[in-house]
């Protein structure tokens, strides 16, 4: 083989080698814009409902009594209070953002416990109430009181505060 020829199939390779092997995960992003922007949602809110559930087990710490409080930064950064009646308080965070995929937006969760992975959940927004609904392991809560928290769906109706 000429030594052009070699050039231009070395060349050629080298091209599908770059087209194959490029990173997709731009198909998969996290931005701040979307749907709504999230430093809409920047503020203090509070929960009138913040439901746990497992299987056939359901546990709404507001019903129940106890409260749960947000408070959202500009940049997405939140802070979640929950506090159930006879348990102690305890807080969590994270950071909120768009998971834009094939042309859609979906609500996603970046939890400080687990930095380098996102949860998506259902949500509302009206300006004034803020909904939040995760599916299956999107959320945990410990049901029987022992320490260990349980993976589980969560459901947060939220007002502002």
């Amino acid at each position: 083989m000429r030594t052009s020829a070699k050039v231009l199939v070395l060349t050629m390779l080298s091209l599908l080698f770059l087209v194959f092997s490029c990173d997709k995960s731009d198909e998969d992003s996290l931005t701040k814009e979307g749907p709504f922007n999230i430093s809409e949602l920047a503020g203090n809110w509070v929960a009138t409902q913040a439901q746990f559930s497992v299987s056939t087990l359901s546990v709404d710490v507001v019903e129940d009594g106890g409260t749960v409080s947000m408070t959202v930064n500009s940049n997405g950064r939140f802070t979640l209070t929950i506090d159930p009646v006879n348990r102690t308080a305890y807080t969590v965070s994270g950071e909120m953002f768009w998971e834009q995929w094939e042309g859609s937006y979906f609500f996603s969760i970046v939890w400080d416990e687990e930095p380098d992975d996102w949860d998506t959940y259902g949500h509302t927004w009206d300006g004034t109430t803020f909904t939040i609904n995760g599916g299956a392991d999107t959320g945990e809560y410990d049901f029987d009181n022992d320490g260990d928290a349980e993976p589980c769906t969560i459901h947060f109706d939220f007002v502002r505060a």
